[in-house]
């Protein structure tokens, strides 16, 4: 007969709470070793044990286990709180969950709560837990915690809260239909020439990189402007190197650079691009320009794209900062910027071991700064504004895409 997961962690909730350390491993021994092929997964998901754990036990019951009142193997540490006490991660995970950025799967996912707090209410529901173990418990559900004194991060938007989830709607919707998302955003913008960058590289002792005293800008080569595109699925970037000014049409030709490069060849039957941007900068939500270059890349494309804004004053949420734009600035450290060359050179050879990639190219065009749009003329843009603030999320097609 076979066990589905659901029975199997039933089980192991109403069993393991009774035992001590030794009989658990017998327990999950015997039950993995009569499940056969894929017990022992089988059993560490449901169990909440360590599949090496699992691994373990199975052995010690196929050669047989002596009785004995010993609780813990020699050396042994002591049992996780929430083996010991089923239902806690549950528990927490619920309690944390009207405070995150969207739901269990979401990509931003964060909480403004205190370690103390959520301890002192799970202890409140009888649980018997401190802060550090909540701490631990929710970098495991995949949560990442603010330290009290940034729990207020100025004057917060009310419906801030509401926008992420929102945003995080979106997004799930998208990436489970198999179209395209991604993050954007201006990185800082980059002095160009022998200047000094932060950080350190290896050299022989007494020759270090010899680079300007003094931090003017080289007229000649000004400072270089990166636009990043940051897909969310595949973990591909693009970054456009620009060398006049971070406007709306430069932010939109990076997209469009991106498309044509990466996008489109990984999403060929997309019908929708799905863009998570801040609030403010050349792809700010007041942006005019922004609206009326994102609707040529509507028309040219034949994407109905849709762009989902950070709520004001929480650009540091945005995906791209922590899963694109922190490596770059980590490879390039220490070491000066001399050249556009180089730059990208830089850039194109940034990775992480989770197989991030990226690719990079100047961008020569020369973009006008204090371009002026009409209402008129925004007013032809075949814009849809959400039910949920028309004013952060929109969607751009054309009517036969609609």
């Amino acid at each position: 007969m076979e066990v589905s997961r659901e029975e199997l962690a039933r089980f192991f909730t109403t069993v393991l709470p009774h035992l001590n350390e030794m009989q658990r491993r017998v327990v999950v021994g015997a039950m993995a070793a009569g499940l056969g092929r894929g017990g022992k997964s089988a059993v560490a998901e449901a169990s909440g044990m360590s599949r090496n754990t699992v691994i373990k036990a199975e052995r010690e019951v196929s050669v047989g286990i002596e009785p004995s009142d010993r609780q813990r193997a020699v050396g042994g540490g002591d049992i996780k709180s929430e083996v010991k006490q089923p239902g806690l991660m549950s528990a927490l995970d619920e309690l944390v969950h009207p405070e995150t950025r969207g739901n269990p799967m979401s990509f931003l996912r964060w909480t403004s709560k205190s370690t103390a707090k959520l301890a002192e209410e799970l202890v409140r529901q009888g649980f018997k837990i401190t802060d550090d173990t909540v701490g631990r418990i929710l970098k495991d559900l995949g949560y990442s915690l603010q330290a009290p004194a940034k729990e207020k991060e100025g004057t917060a938007h009310p419906d801030r809260d509401a926008q992420f989830r929102h945003l995080n709607k979106q997004v799930g919707v998208s990436m489970k239909a198999g179209q395209p998302v991604i993050s954007v955003d201006t990185k800082k913008k980059e002095l160009v020439g022998e200047f000094s960058n932060g950080g350190r590289e290896f050299h022989p002792v007494g020759e270090p990189t010899r680079t300007k005293t003094h931090d003017f800008v080289d007229k000649e080569l000004g400072r270089a402007v990166p636009y990043g595109v940051y897909d969310l699925a595949n973990d591909e970037g693009w970054v456009s190197v620009g060398d006049t000014a971070d406007t709306s049409s430069f932010a939109v030709e990076a997209i469009r650079r991106w498309w044509y490069s990466m996008g489109q060849p990984r999403f060929p039957d997309a019908t929708t691009l799905l863009i998570t941007a801040d609030a403010g900068g050349s792809n700010g939500h007041r942006v005019k320009l922004w609206k009326i270059e994102l609707a040529k890349l509507a028309a040219e494309t034949g994407l109905a794209v849709t762009v989902c804004h950070y709520p004001p004053g929480t650009s540091k949420w945005n995906r791209i900062e922590h899963k694109m734009f922190s490596f770059i600035s980590m490879n390039w450290r220490g070491r000066p910027l001399v050249s556009y060359r180089t730059i990208i050179e830089l850039i194109s050879a940034t990775t992480t071991a989770k197989g991030l990639t990226i690719r990079a190219e100047e961008d020569l065009n020369y973009y006008e700064t204090g371009t002026k749009v009409s209402d008129e003329e925004l007013a032809v843009v075949p814009l849809l504004r959400h039910k949920f603030h028309g004013d952060w999320n929109y969607t751009i097609a054309q009517s036969d895409s609609r």
